[in-house]
């Protein structure tokens, strides 16, 4: 095994100070054994691959998401490291469901250490085009987006950072987006609740460390354009399958020229989740490629 590494670092007044990291002790940063991570979401294509990787890390992972029985597939999919994942139902609209399966969570996995908020998503009636005008969204559909991104992300975490702030320690992750950045065209309501889940995220990073602990923090990831569910058909041609107009100028104002992949959020993810960025809270943490980098120019 590999011994401690030795950085010496020179201060202008001349003062030298030897500082060692042992290296087994950072590589232990990012072994979740032992560690319970619940996260809402948890079917979803972002939601799953994040739920597998930690999972892989040693986490007991628990997937919490309105629809079990696609919880129960995306499990199935993971192989062996779904062994280390259970499944709840928890509806995060519902204040009750909510508070209930953090308690469930806690009694069925022995603890919490995490929760990552990872509902969220947006729907074609509250999005603008040929067929619906700005002037003409539906205000159910508007609500809908706006609640589950927004609320979606609150309610969990009054109920899980309600343990945490009982125990004295936790940490919560929310699923913010590019569109809290700079607000992207056609999807409104999106646009708008991601902001908000980045001005929540941290608003209640210092809440929780002033109020009740400094060893909860509350971070956030923004990614920038992967496939998923919700966005499909804004950027692919639906008879097709090939890239729509506006998946075309995505890829074309993103220097990596690609959408991303849920493998490249795990390295953001995993280390705003361990103790590697202990001193780390109330940041929003860009995964896009270069995007919100890109003037076009």
């Amino acid at each position: 095994m590999a011994g401690p590494a030795v950085m010496e670092v020179t201060h202008e007044a001349g003062v030298e100070h030897r500082v060692a990291f042992d290296l087994a002790e950072l590589t232990r940063m990012y072994d979740f054994s032992g560690r319970t991570v619940a996260i809402t979401g948890g079917a979803g294509i972002l939601g799953s691959e994040i739920a597998g990787a930690l999972a892989g890390c040693g986490a007991q992972v628990a997937i919490l998401d309105v629809n079990p029985e696609a919880g129960k597939a995306a499990v199935e999919r993971m192989g062996e490291q779904g062994e280390h994942v259970s499944v709840f139902q928890c509806d995060v609209l519902n204040r009750d469901s909510v508070a209930q399966t953090a308690q469930e969570v806690v009694g069925r996995l022995g603890g919490l250490d995490c929760l990552v908020n990872g509902a969220g998503g947006n729907k074609p009636q509250a999005t603008t085009g040929s067929e619906l005008k700005f002037f003409d969204l539906p205000a159910d559909a508007l609500r809908w987006v706006f609640e589950l991104n927004i609320l979606g992300t609150i309610l969990p975490s009054q109920a899980f950072g309600k343990i945490m702030a009982a125990q004295g320690y936790g940490t919560i992750l929310n699923i913010s987006s590019m569109n809290s950045f700079r607000p992207l065209t056609r999807i409104p309501a999106y646009s708008a609740a991601k902001a908000a889940v980045s001005n929540f995220t941290q608003w209640l990073a210092v809440h929780m460390a002033q109020e009740y602990s400094p060893k909860i923090r509350v971070n956030a990831v923004a990614p920038g354009f992967f496939l998923t569910d919700q966005n499909r058909f804004l950027l692919l041609d639906k008879e097709t399958g090939e890239l729509s107009a506006r998946g075309k100028s995505i890829i074309s104002h993103t220097p990596m020229a690609r959408f991303g992949e849920p493998g490249d959020l795990f390295g953001a993810v995993l280390w705003l989740l361990s103790p590697a960025s202990e001193f780390v809270t109330g940041v929003v943490v860009p995964v896009d490629g270069g995007f919100s980098a890109f003037s076009g120019v």
